[in-house]
């Protein structure tokens, strides 16, 4: 982080306040508010943060004009197609591509301990059949730390890249428990000769008498949806980690508020949603023309899902990387899905039609990845859970950087708008 020697001034109640101007390394620039407060007795508003830098960060680049994404400087196209989610992961927790050395260590941790303790088993028949994997998910990672005292001490910080493989491979364990007991189906046991997705996969899909054929096309799939969801700057429940990270909670604890974030349907449920969209054009025997036609008139309810980005002003980049993959996974696994042609015409009308170009209004990556993830036959109730295990090392590699930096606790201000002073009146004089 570069600091410019500039200040810039804001004139207040006729009294002049200097304040810092920082630039980032790709010159993006702040006014540094810090001592607003102190200096005027003013505070910032800004609903939603929308233009509110929280925090100072190493790890992801964004340029949502130019429709750029980078992790730690290198572009996701480049990591798509070259990497994989594993030595991404290590990239974005641990600042830097590993080493084949460093790259066999972070596997082996991440074997290590991919299973949970026995007694977790018992923790899964707490929740009813019809429990949304992302409540079992949350509850369960929080409980995983009660099997580890260390995170609750000073310890944790010496064995950081433990801990985060920790969870990193156990979040993998009760992805799939949660899906196994959803279905009333026995736990699979991870195999410590596959890797990372595709003994995510074999505790999905397989059964106790046969393994999941383990396609090529379908692991690689699944792999580049973790990639291109491994980290996205300051998102809701990216900033949600940080924000429980700052009270000094564990990481188990501030990773399973993330996902309690993430659940929403304006974050992660976009791609439950986009299915959904899908099948119902698809029902109502529409090829799409009708949807998109609906979705210019403001009266009629419909909205147009996987298009559009809070951050995004061009077309999304990882967007365009899996649409390519979605293509290429149907063909090759010889499926013909007639929600793939209704995206594409939505796709191709939508990108033609000066409404939403106007608005800039392009595709998002949630628009193609529950299409990959049904043909995979990862049903709809997982689709978030697959968004919380891809975003696992950005949440860790931020909840680092707050650990590591002389951070406050996080306390926002607020304006107040209720009533002025005010006195109790006893229940009996009440009206």
């Amino acid at each position: 982080m570069l600091y410019m020697d500039k200040t810039t001034e804001l004139i207040l109640d006729g009294k002049i306040c200097k304040l810092p101007i920082i630039e980032g390394t790709e010159q993006e620039r702040a006014v540094d508010i810090s001592a607003l407060r102190d200096q005027t007795g003013y505070i910032t508003l800004d609903d939603g943060y929308g233009n509110t830098g929280s925090c100072r960060s190493q790890i992801t680049f964004i340029d949502g004009e130019k429709g750029i994404l980078r992790y730690r400087g290198i572009p996701i196209e480049e990591l798509a197609e070259k990497s994989t989610f594993i030595e991404v992961a290590h990239l974005i927790i641990m600042g830097k591509l590993p080493t084949s050395a460093e790259l066999r260590h972070f596997s082996d941790l991440l074997t290590d301990n991919e299973l949970l303790n026995e007694a977790m088993k018992y923790h899964f028949e707490g929740f009813p059949p019809n429990a949304h994997p992302m409540a079992i998910l949350s509850a369960m990672i929080n409980a995983t730390s009660c099997y580890h005292s260390e995170l609750l001490t000073d310890q944790m910080r010496d064995s950081f890249v433990v801990q985060a493989a920790r969870l990193l491979s156990k979040v993998r364990t009760i992805a799939a428990f949660a899906y196994r007991k959803s279905r009333g189906l026995p736990a699979i046991y991870p195999k410590p000769d596959l890797k990372y997705t595709a003994n995510f996969l074999h505790m999905m899909f397989s059964l106790p008498y046969k393994d999941y054929d383990l396609k090529p096309e379908t692991v690689k799939a699944l792999d580049l949806i973790f990639l291109l969801h491994a980290d996205h700057e300051q998102n809701c429940s990216t900033a949600t980690v940080r924000m429980v990270a700052s009270s000094r909670a564990n990481l188990f604890a501030s990773a399973a508020a993330g996902v309690c974030a993430l659940w929403g349907p304006l974050h992660g449920g976009a791609n439950q949603a986009v299915l959904e969209m899908l099948e119902d054009i698809h029902k109502s025997g529409d090829d799409g023309s009708k949807f998109i036609a609906a979705a210019k008139d403001k009266h009629s309810g419909k909205r147009l899902m996987g298009f559009g980005h809070r951050v995004y002003k061009h077309y999304d980049p990882r967007a365009k990387i899996i649409k390519r993959a979605c293509d290429d996974v149907l063909a090759k696994l010889h499926i013909n899905d007639p929600l793939l042609d209704i995206a594409k015409h939505l796709e191709e009308a939508a990108l033609r039609d000066s409404y939403f170009v106007e608005r800039k209004l392009y595709p998002n990556v949630d628009f193609y990845s529950g299409i990959i993830m049904r043909a995979i036959g990862i049903p709809v109730e997982m689709f978030t859970v697959m968004f919380a295990i891809g975003r696992m090392p950005g949440w860790i590699a931020n909840y680092k950087e707050v650990m590591e930096a002389p951070t406050r606790i996080y306390r926002p201000r607020q304006i107040y708008t209720g009533p002025t002073l005010n006195h109790y009146t006893p229940i009996k004089e009440r009206k």
